[in-house]
């Protein structure tokens, strides 16, 4: 399935929140991927620094690419010795991604799970590129609401479940929300921690 959870940062003395869309790297999921990078406003184009680009990442090039929204490279594994950062950087050239460094304005970091090496930077390089592409310009809490939904499934004891993401107003439980012409009565929202919430705004995942 698709995850959808939420962090909090400090980013230049501000406290910030970024809300993560975690897709499968299966090369099967397409389709998966595919509704992530239109709920998305920054994508991440994650490859092995060991590994390098597969097919599933040239799929993801060709999706972010289509998508039109700012993304970042994200090279994982650097603790590890066997990792060729060099290698991935000039197999992505060869994807036609335009790198910083190389000519190009798509930025590049390495990290590692394992160490956390980077992920602070990370976190901060997501909310730069945000600020710097004026992804959230126009969005208003007040506004009517626009979600996306990245899965649902009927739960046989509760019904019609939905997993969205807010891209603009606000979603609050008892509301009655349309979906591709039908009308549904909102009766709970969850967070990413199954915790009843009253309320969603924009870029929050229930």
């Amino acid at each position: 399935s698709i995850g959808a959870s939420s962090i909090e940062t400090i980013y230049e003395g501000s406290k910030r929140r970024i809300t993560f869309i975690d897709t499968p790297g299966h090369e099967a999921f397409s389709d998966m991927r595919s509704r992530g990078a239109v709920a998305s406003s920054v994508g991440l184009l994650i490859v092995s620094s060991v590994d390098g680009v597969k097919p599933q990442t040239k799929e993801s090039i060709q999706l972010l690419t289509a998508s039109g929204i700012p993304f970042i490279v994200v090279l994982t594994m650097s603790d590890l010795p066997t990792k060729n950062p060099e290698k991935v950087k000039q197999e992505l050239i060869r994807e036609n991604i335009l790198l910083e460094g190389y000519g190009g304005d798509v930025p590049i970091i390495e990290v590692s799970a394992k160490t956390e090496h980077n992920i602070k930077e990370l976190l901060d390089l997501i909310l730069l590129v945000a600020d710097l592409k004026n992804v959230n310009e126009g969005t208003d809490i007040n506004a009517p609401l626009k979600a996306v939904v990245i899965e649902s499934r009927l739960d046989k004891g509760a019904g019609a479940k939905a997993t969205i993401i807010v891209k603009n107003g606000t979603i609050r439980a008892r509301d009655e929300v349309g979906c591709e012409g039908l009308i549904f009565k909102v009766r709970t929202l969850f967070n990413e921690f199954k915790k009843p919430v009253n309320e969603a705004s924009v870029g929050d995942g229930v």
